[in-house]
């Protein structure tokens, strides 16, 4: 089974869980809905699951064994 990119997957774990907690908390904004539902959709393919707990699940086990990798910042030479 191909695996997503670290960073991509890293992306959609972090900005599911912050919808979820914005909306337990009663922050969510109106299009937050359709996202999470988008997110969670996304993260089930790349984890080859079917339950968004599950798909979480996958996906924490994945980014503790593979690093994400940072961007370098490379200075422009003047």
């Amino acid at each position: 089974m191909l695996r997503p990119h670290p960073a991509v997957l890293r992306g959609l774990v972090d900005e599911y869980e912050a919808l979820l907690s914005a909306a337990e908390a009663g922050r969510a904004p109106a299009e937050a809905g359709p996202r999470a539902r988008d997110l969670a959709y996304t993260l089930c393919v790349s984890t080859g699951t079917r339950d968004i707990g599950r798909a979480l699940e996958v996906a924490h086990q994945w980014l503790t064994t593979v690093p994400v990798p940072t961007r370098e910042t490379t200075a422009l030479a003047t």
